[in-house]
């Protein structure tokens, strides 16, 4: 176990090395993008305690970098983790909840995380409303505060936007599906959990526009939060075509739930036999996993082997 950290592949962020698998934020502050019960079921279980023992877990298994929000339960318990000798790198997400992201972004660069993202949730309700050419003066203001600066989307075409018109973008956040297709505010902005569509067309679209961007992407919800992890199988698919199909300069963003197994060591495994960068072929995408309907409950019983 000592030296097995060291099989985690890299990349660059910025000046940054980072995992080409961070582990993401959403199951910390219990946001499954799954079901109410699963929510409820996340906060129950993830105690500062917990979060804290599995951000420690994470640097043992070479994870070196965590997504996650920036508001103050997570800042809080950050400062916690780092104070007691942690070493996870952040990249900050802003938190759609706040009436002013320049505070926000302010609030966050403090603690000087190695990027701050614009959160997709609200890049693509500004996309839809004609307002997007607001969201380049936030990322204008993450870059004035040092800091790398990131613009989250779950639509291919925002990102094409972005590089057609130049704008000032050190990286991409960008979701394997397009889940703003209809009109969603962010979930824990609103407070509702909203019904997701999870269409299966949506990653091939998605990886097209990453291949073509020379950015770093850090591409996130490839397991369908959880659809395609019911079994080791469909989860050892959906890690071969992310990194099969995103450039070999590119992360992907993993959440963990580990109340029932551990999926640190899991996704860690499938990272080091799969994300080294000899790894990419940019497939046609010949192979994309299928959906395992949920099982009975919150749907975050363990995944098994068949």
């Amino acid at each position: 176990m000592a030296n097995i950290a060291s099989l985690m592949p890299q990349v660059r962020l910025g000046e940054h090395s980072i995992s080409r698998l961070i582990v993401g934020g959403n199951p910390f502050s219990g946001n499954s993008h799954l079901s109410p019960e699963a929510d409820d079921e996340m906060r129950r279980f993830y105690s500062g305690r917990r979060i804290l023992e599995t951000l420690r877990r994470c640097e043992k298994w070479g994870i070196n970098t965590v997504q996650a929000r920036a508001d103050n339960h997570i800042m809080r318990l950050l400062v916690d983790y780092w104070e007691s000798g942690g070493r996870l790198q952040w990249v900050a997400q802003t938190a759609s909840e706040r009436a002013d992201v320049r505070a926000n972004i302010r609030q966050a660069a403090r603690l000087r995380p190695i990027g701050i993202y614009h959160h997709g949730s609200k890049t693509d309700e500004y996309w839809a409303q004609g307002r997007i050419d607001e969201v380049r003066d936030a990322l204008l203001f993450i870059r004035d505060q040092g800091i790398l600066a990131g613009l989250g989307t779950h639509a291919p075409e925002v990102i094409a936007y972005a590089e057609e018109r130049g704008w000032e973008v050190d990286f991409y956040m960008a979701c394997f599906y397009n889940l703003t297709r209809k009109p969603r505010p962010s979930a824990i902005a609103s407070g509702q959990f909203q019904e997701e569509e999870y269409n299966p067309a949506d990653p091939r679209a998605m990886c097209r526009i990453i291949r073509q961007v020379n950015k770093p992407v850090l591409a996130f919800k490839i397991l369908a939060a959880s659809r395609l992890a019911r079994n080791r199988e469909a989860l050892r698919a959906a890690f071969a075509f992310a990194f099969a199909n995103i450039k070999p300069q590119d992360a992907v963003v993993v959440g963990v739930f580990t109340k029932y197994c551990d999926q640190v060591m899991e996704d860690a495994l499938l990272a080091m036999e799969l994300g080294q960068a000899c790894s990419y072929t940019a497939q046609p995408f010949a192979s994309w996993p299928q959906f395992v309907a949920s099982p009975a409950g919150s749907g975050l019983e363990p995944r098994t082997s068949t």
